[in-house]
């Protein structure tokens, strides 16, 4: 595996870069350092919003590009370059299915907070770890800012209890299981590889100079445009089985294991 010609680099946060107390590693950074010391570009690409991966990542915020919303809205260099909204039109449909949902909870994304209905306070120190900024809301029908995702949590499995609710959505807009307690719903032509893609052509970077971390199934279409594809161990398996590679867990440092051998290939290049 020669990885001497990489010159960019995309990870996943929870599951993949993240531990499982959702805390990033001191040699996370020391490894970002030597990236930048190589002209190596690094994405934070995550289902988490804007504002929550530039809280976690906050050392490094101005030195990345963060894909946020699974790619609904990406920022490089402190400007807007990917900005997808679902479209306001199709939104009451979506909060009218939602409505006859059992056991499901909504959060509603906008840009700067997220929206709970108050059905939902019970769940707050779930929902709180991913959206740190949110508003109780007693229908998302008042909410006037644009919506990039739509995420639904379930208690015990969003595959199970989740995803079959909402395949009778997926003609008019995306429907992805993006963790264990999680299905996200987006605008249709809205995902991490619409958002790696665009960065791609705009630093004229190949598939073959790409790195890819991910672990879940909204991992899937950024994994597809990188030569240099992973899945950590604790990955879903349809993540493992699209991956050219697997690497560790995210308790173990999975991700800092295979960017200590590319720093190590590009300083002996």
């Amino acid at each position: 595996m020669d990885l001497s010609n990489i010159k960019l680099v995309v990870t996943d946060m929870d599951g993949t870069l993240l531990d499982s107390n959702h805390k990033v590693s001191d040699s996370f950074y020391t490894l970002h350092q030597e990236l930048k010391k190589n002209n190596i570009q690094f994405v934070a690409a995550s289902g988490r919003p804007f504002y929550s991966i530039s809280k976690k990542l906050s050392l490094i915020k101005n030195d990345i590009i963060i894909a946020a919303e699974n790619g609904a809205y990406v920022v490089d260099d402190n400007q807007v370059i990917l900005s997808t909204p679902i479209h306001n039109d199709f939104l009451p449909e979506l909060f009218e299915a939602i409505e006859d949902f059992k056991d499901i909870h909504a959060v509603f994304c906008s840009r700067d907070k997220a929206y709970v209905k108050e059905q939902s306070k019970d769940l707050l120190n779930v929902i709180s770890q991913y959206y740190t900024e949110y508003e109780i809301i007693k229908s998302p029908n008042a909410i006037t800012e644009d919506i990039y995702k739509i995420a639904l949590y379930h208690e015990t499995d969003s595959e199970k209890y989740i995803y079959p609710h909402v395949q009778i959505l997926e003609s008019k807009f995306k429907a992805i299981v993006s963790a264990k307690n999680w299905v996200d719903l987006s605008r249709i032509d809205s995902n991490k590889g619409q958002a790696i893609k665009l960065i791609q052509n705009k630093y004229n970077i190949k598939p073959e100079e790409t790195m890819v971390f991910g672990d879940y199934k909204n991992d899937l279409e950024m994994l597809a445009l990188a030569k240099y594809s992973f899945a950590m161990e604790n990955a879903h398996p349809d993540v493992k089985k699209a991956a050219k590679y697997i690497t560790k867990t995210n308790d173990e440092n999975g991700v800092e294991y295979i960017l200590e051998q590319l720093v190590g290939a590009k300083n002996n290049n």
